[in-house]
């Protein structure tokens, strides 16, 4: 394993959890692999492009619908450089924040974005989706204020861990570690749950 991909999918700095348990996963394979290349992308920092007419007009193309152009072209280039950076990594890392049930609106866009035919994944009418990726990894540094594993239903519902599992499944990525922080307030001590979290990071 030669290139860690570092997705950061909270705005909050250091103030975010998943942020710094993240970030202390990453340092701590730097130190086990001093060779190790590490990518960092702050969705919140990087300038991702809407994923509107054009390139979803030049996706439906692999699909049989429609033809490309110069302008689908130009929109599909643009969307394959940014996913091309995703599939050059060995080790995919996401602190990923529970937002209203689900995942950030960031994360998610960008998930929209890469997650195409041909690169991520292919698709067969018999055999359904299919993931294209090989011989990669993924850790997950999830977090939830209030939901949690076994809470009752009237604190929420689960869109978060469950979705970018199956994301990471279907694009081919099956060894996937997931580490939750619980700072839930149905927690007495949630510094206890960091460093539950945190140990169990640098165990891996």
């Amino acid at each position: 394993m030669t290139k860690l991909l570092h997705i950061i999918a909270s705005p909050r700095g250091a103030e975010s959890k998943s942020n710094a348990l993240a970030a202390a996963f990453v340092e701590s394979q730097k130190e086990k692999n001093p060779g190790l290349e590490v990518d960092v992308l702050d969705l919140f920092a990087e300038d991702l492009p809407a994923f509107d007419g054009d390139p979803a007009a030049a996706k439906m193309t692999f699909f049989g619908v429609g033809e490309m152009d110069p302008a689908k072209e130009k929109a599909w280039d643009q969307v394959a450089s940014i996913t091309q950076r995703f599939m050059a990594a060995d080790h995919i890392v996401i602190g990923a924040p529970m937002w209203n049930g689900g995942v950030s609106y960031r994360l998610k866009h960008y998930i929209d974005i890469i997650t195409q035919p041909g690169m991520l994944f292919g698709f067969d009418p018999e055999k359904g989706y299919f993931g294209l990726l090989e011989n990669k990894k993924a850790t997950l540094v999830v977090s939830s204020g209030v939901w949690a594993p076994g809470a009752d239903a009237k604190y929420g519902t689960d869109f978060h861990s469950n979705y970018l599992e199956w994301w990471l499944q279907t694009i081919g990525i099956n060894d996937v570690n997931t580490v939750r922080y619980q700072p839930s307030l149905l927690t007495q001590d949630p510094q206890a749950g960091y460093d539950a979290a945190l140990a169990e990071l640098k165990a891996l």
